[in-house]
This record gives C-alpha cells, sequence and structure tokens, in this order.
C-alpha cells in the first residue's frame, strides 16, 4: 500500500468512526478489522490476526459481541506460561476465583474509550498475582465447550507488580526499561535507522534520556542516519515526508543539547530549512490539485490553516493538521535552543494555528478550527504535541505555559484514550505523556488510568506490543517495535535527562 493510499484510508476511517454510532471494539468493520490483520514476520507472524495480548501469560484474545464478559483465546505461545494451560478457542470467563463484572466497551468515542470489561479486569488480577502477595500464580476460569474449568497460570514473580508512583521510583518500570533499551539497541538497523518515524523518534531518545555512556553510540548513529537522509531542499513531495523531518529535528536537536556535538549543526540548519520552507505561510504553496481532491478542505482565505504544517509541503490534500504542527512548533523551539535561528513570526504562526483549533477546556482538534464544540475530547495526541511546544516555548509571554497548563490538565481529566490517538496511536501517546508530565497531577492521573494498558501491553519476552487501537492502522511486522520504543521513552520521563522531559524546566509541581 503506498503512503498516500495508507493516509486516505485513514481519513476515510476517521470519518466513518465520526459519522457511525459509537461502537465496542467488536467486529465493526466489514473487513474484519482488526481481528483479520496479520504481521508478515517477526515474533507476531505466527498469530493469525491482531488480537490483544494478554500481558506476559502468552494469550492473544478477542472481543467478541455473543461473550461480552469474556476473552476469546486466538492463540497461545508455545513456551509461554498459558502453553499448556489454556487453548485456542477457550473463553476466559473470570480471573482471580471470580467471574468478569464488566461487558467489554473497548472503542473510540468519550463513552468506550479505555479498557473496561474482561480487559482491565484480567489486568488487574494480572498485575496483583505478580507481586510477593499473589505467590506468581494467575487462577483463570475457562469456559471450554460447555464445560467451565478453572486452571492456574505461572507468570512468576519477576517483575512484580508497578509502584503506586511507577514510572518513577518503581522498581518494576525500572526493570522493563532496561530491558527495553538493550531491545531497541538490538533492532537497530546497520544504517542506523530504527525503522520509520515512530521507532526514529522514541528509540533515539529514549536511549539517550538513559544517561547511560553505553547506549550513546546507537544514538550517534541514529543521529547520522537523521543528518543523512535530509536536506534544505528536499524533493520527495508526496512521501508524507514532514514527519521525517519533525523527527530529525527534535532527535538531532536532543542530541546536541545532551552532548554539545556542534558538528550536527550545519545539518540541523538544513533541516530547519526544510521545515522552514514547509510551512504553510502563503497561498502561493497550494497545489492546485487540493481545490479538486478536497474542496471542503480548501483555503478560503489567507489566514485559513496559516502557520501550520501538513503531511506535506505547502498545502496539499486536506491541509495542514494540529499533529505535525505541534511538533514543528516543537521543533522550532529546540532548534531556538541549538543556537538555530527562528523566525519568531512564523513560529507564532504555528502556535496561532494551535490556539485556534483549541477548545475552551484546553483539548486541541484536527486542525485550526474547534471541530466537535469548546469542552468535547477525544484523543489526545494532538493535545499531547501542543502542549509539550508550548512549554517549551523560548519566549517571555505567560500565555505560552498557560497554554501549556491547560493542555496538561484537560489529558488529566480525560486520560483512557491515551492509546488511541489518530494516525499513531504509539506516537500520540508518546506526547500524550510528555504534556501530562507539564503538571505532576494530570501525568500521576494519566498512568494510573492506564495502569490495565501497560500491564496488557508486555509481552512473555519483555517486548510490549501494539494493541487494537481506534485507527487499527500501523499493526504489521515492526508492531513490538513500535509499542516497545514508545513505552521505554514513556517510563524514561520520570528521569528528566532531556529537554523535552524537563531537564531545564520544572513542571507546575515539582
Amino acid at each position: 500500500m503506498t503512503t498516500r493510499c495508507l493516509t486516505f484510508r485513514l481519513v476515510s476511517l476517521t470519518l466513518l468512526c465520526l459519522a457511525s454510532p459509537l461502537q465496542a471494539q467488536v467486529h465493526y468493520h466489514d473487513s474484519n478489522s482488526p481481528w483479520g490483520q496479520r504481521a508478515a514476520s517477526g515474533p507476531d507472524a505466527e498469530v493469525p490476526g491482531w488480537f490483544y495480548n494478554l500481558g506476559t501469560t502468552g494469550l492473544r484474545a478477542q472481543l467478541v459481541a455473543e461473550q461480552p464478559k469474556a476473552l476469546l483465546i486466538k492463540y497461545v505461545f508455545p513456551d509461554s506460561p498459558a502453553n499448556g494451560h489454556v487453548q485456542t478457542g477457550d473463553f476466559i470467563v473470570g480471573a482471580g476465583g471470580k467471574l468478569f463484572k464488566e461487558e467489554h466497551r473497548n472503542g473510540y468515542g468519550e463513552s468506550v474509550f479505555g479498557g473496561h470489561g474482561p480487559v482491565s479486569e484480567f489486568a488487574q488480577v494480572l498485575e496483583a498475582c505478580q507481586s510477593s502477595d499473589g505467590k506468581g500464580k494467575l487462577p483463570l476460569t475457562l469456559l471450554r465447550g460447555s464445560q467451565t474449568m478453572e486452571v492456574v497460570i505461572d507468570v512468576g514473580l519477576r517483575y512484580g507488580a508497578y509502584s503506586a508512583t511507577y514510572p518513577g521510583v518503581c522498581a518494576k518500570s525500572e526493570m522493563i526499561l532496561a530491558e527495553l533499551l538493550q531491545y531497541l539497541v538490538q533492532q537497530q538497523k546497520q544504517d542506523g535507522s530504527f525503522g520509520n518515524p515512530v521507532h526514529n523518534t522514541f528509540a533515539p531518545l529514549a536511549l539517550l534520556a538513559s544517561g547511560d555512556a553505553q547506549y550513546l553510540p546507537a544514538v550517534e548513529r541514529n543521529v547520522q542516519y537523521h543528518c543523512r537522509e535530509t536536506y534544505a531542499k528536499d524533493k520527495r513531495y508526496f512521501a508524507l515526508i514532514n514527519w521525517t523531518y519533525m523527527s530529525a529535528a527534535i532527535v538531532i536537536s536532543e542530541y546536541h543539547l545532551a552532548t554539545g556535538d556542534k558538528s550536527v549543526l550545519p545539518e540541523l540548519q538544513e533541516v530547519h530549512d526544510h521545515l522552514a520552507m514547509s510551512q504553510y505561510l502563503d497561498m502561493s504553496q497550494i497545489n492546485p490539485k487540493a481545490k479538486e481532491s478536497h474542496p471542503h478542505s480548501f483555503p478560503k482565505g489567507p489566514r485559513d490553516s496559516h502557520g501550520g504544517w501538513g503531511h506535506n509541503p505547502g498545502f496539499e490534500g486536506y491541509g495542514p493538521i494540529a499533529m505535525l504542527t505541534g511538533q514543528g512548533a516543537l521543533a522550532y523551539s529546540l532548534m531556538d535552543r541549538c543556537g538555530i535561528k527562528v523566525n519568531r513570526e512564523h513560529h507564532d504562526a504555528a502556535y496561532k494555528f494551535l490556539r485556534n483549533g483549541t477548545g475552551r477546556n484546553g483539548y486541541v482538534w484536527y486542525g485550526d478550527q474547534v471541530g466537535g464544540g469548546p469542552d468535547g475530547w477525544a484523543d489526545m495526541g494532538r493535545t499531547g504535541a501542543a502542549g509539550i511546544a508550548n512549554f517549551l516555548s523560548p519566549y517571555a509571554e505567560p500565555v505560552y505555559r498557560e497554554q501549556a497548563l491547560a493542555h496538561a490538565k484537560v489529558i488529566g481529566q480525560h486520560p483512557h484514550s491515551f492509546p488511541d490517538t489518530h494516525g499513531s496511536p504509539a506516537m500520540g501517546m508518546a506526547y500524550t505523556a510528555l504534556a501530562a508530565n507539564v503538571d505532576s497531577d494530570s501525568f500521576r492521573k494519566l498512568m494510573d488510568a492506564n495502569r490495565w494498558w501497560f500491564t496488557m501491553a508486555q509481552c512473555a519476552d519483555g517486548s510490549f506490543y501494539y494493541q487494537p487501537n481506534r485507527d487499527n492502522a500501523g499493526y504489521g511486522s515492526d508492531a513490538r517495535m513500535t509499542a516497545s520504543s514508545v513505552v521505554a521513552f514513556i517510563f524514561a520521563i520520570p528521569g528528566h535527562k532531556l529537554v523535552i522531559t524537563g531537564r531545564d524546566a520544572k513542571t507546575s509541581k515539582p
């Protein structure tokens, strides 16, 4: 599938989700998505679909409408704790000696965000049994055919349970992070890349945030990869190229700020020059075909969409979007710290784009307009990108910090959409966590509300898994890398080793 087709698919799915009644994530697409999607290679290639990972048990499960208080087992990994105890086709109907109480309503929309029902109930019991009091034994109630039976899975005590302050001051989080950093290094390609822009942003940032010198060579190889793959004048239009440049700007900047390596500054200047060129600031930048392909998105005047970034330079398709514009404003802020001269008028144009699309509650919508009412909300990735961009604004006026705090607080008020950001849920999770970190109360609420996700996404081999999500897009052979890089980054946030994680600025409540 080409990148343009993939973009169209994501947009179409977005419109479908907005137009259709809110539903649980149970076969609500005629294509059997997400359950019918498969990985062509890698550790999940043997699994016959995209199912929920049930933590370190080695189980993969599907949600089915006919059994709303159960998890249908679709795969059991060989040599995993569940092998020999649970079979494909079993329904897990309870855990910890109790039947599941709530029906699943996991999906996209305010009323169904989060892992309610068997998913979260299973996660609570799984984590509890990994503590010393649980002795590492996970009791499950199964329905096999017409027979109900009890089994006990030995998941061990290796990881224990998360602390009340996780991922900070938490032995389990520290162990997971150490293992994930090793995993990331093992996945790095010979050219220094970790894969797509999500991997190439958060894998090197996680390694750099560790502060461990053993990982610096891997970070340097990735920085050199970014330097080789970016140009002041890049002609790779219609290739979603701006995602690559946002990644390069943030990684190279953080590397320079952490190490003082001045050799990358000329390359960082080239990245800046591309972003300055690709920011939409004038109607002369419009691709004429946009009026035919996306007439409803075509600018109605010179200030419509002004200051934003879209997938590609200038204005094409449906134009600039908040997720990229938040990253662009953040990139400018970081590059300014590196001594790169940034045009403040253009920087503030990006901030204004974000403010125009922000509801009075601090939630950021898709573009530069409030799309669902001043108090509405949905997935928080855009809000996260805007939040950290505002928090790190180099300008003294209080409006930037005020906006950052508003973005952080709305995340804390509505933390349940965390794994369900549009386009790239994993990237959205990272930016949401960064913005929440601006306000310690909001960060705590975010992590507490999604403790189930971190428990369930961890696989038996220690890597993390990209769970079914809002768009049901992006699952494939690199799904483990996607989740593992982002989880490693989030777990590194409390170390405050990077500018974006608070190295040079205190959060609202230190």
